[in-house]
């Protein structure tokens, strides 16, 4: 009586044990699962309107991959979930990549569209610029610098530079146009303004950077 009372509780807890492990099968499974969904249906989503909301993206990606990590170690067997945990997240670091270059492209661009009343193209070769415009582009543009010119860090000023030169280069044609006599004497002041602000300016950045490089 006392084998077959012990063979019971054998028995008994064998099938516990048994579905508790299958219990923590499903759950990782589901964990495993809902992870590979969600990594899956972001990277179809085009990386410019990703790129708007990245942080809350990565939060979610964070939050899920933990919970179905979490879910894994309370197997004894899991080299074929964990084989998709780790190939799901290859996937989403190049997604990654990509998105984090679109973002960084997209702040490129409204930075510098933020000097200009018209969209600046990566070509930079200023087309839209003529010679009845021009004094005013210019005005615009060291109006606009100067506005926030305390702001700027050295790389910042490194690329208004960049645009200057850039637009400075449109001027050599525009001159060929019939650029009037009075534009120019303005853009000749305009220039000498902006090259002051940027000596000082770009020069005060990099002294500050270099404090804080120290520090």
């Amino acid at each position: 009586m006392k084998n077959l009372n012990k063979y019971i509780v054998l028995t008994a807890l064998a099938v516990i044990v048994s579905s508790c492990k299958d219990e923590k099968q499903e759950i990782a499974k589901e964990k495993v699962d809902h992870f590979k969904m969600y990594v899956d249906s972001i990277s179809e989503v085009a990386t410019e309107k990703t790129a708007e909301n990245w942080e809350n993206i990565q939060a979610k990606y964070d939050q899920s991959k933990m919970e179905a990590e979490t879910a894994l170690n309370e197997l004894e067997n899991k080299m074929e979930m964990d084989s998709i945990i780790s190939k799901t997240d290859s996937k989403y670091q190049e997604y990654k990549a990509a998105v984090i270059s679109k973002k960084d492209a997209m702040l490129r661009d409204n930075f510098r569209n933020s000097f200009f009343t018209e969209k600046v193209g990566d070509d930079l070769n200023f087309a839209w610029v003529n010679k009845d415009n021009i004094a005013d582009v210019y005005s615009h543009f060291v109006s606009s610098v100067e506005k926030n010119k305390d702001t700027y860090s050295r790389e910042d000023w490194d690329e208004i530079k960049m645009l200057y030169e850039a637009l400075d280069t449109r001027k050599n044609t525009v001159e060929k146009e019939g650029l009037s006599s009075k534009n120019n004497i303005k853009i000749a002041g305009l220039k000498i303004k902006f090259s002051t602000m940027y000596t000082v300016n770009r020069a005060t950045a990099k002294s500050k950077e270099n404090v804080e490089a120290k520090e």
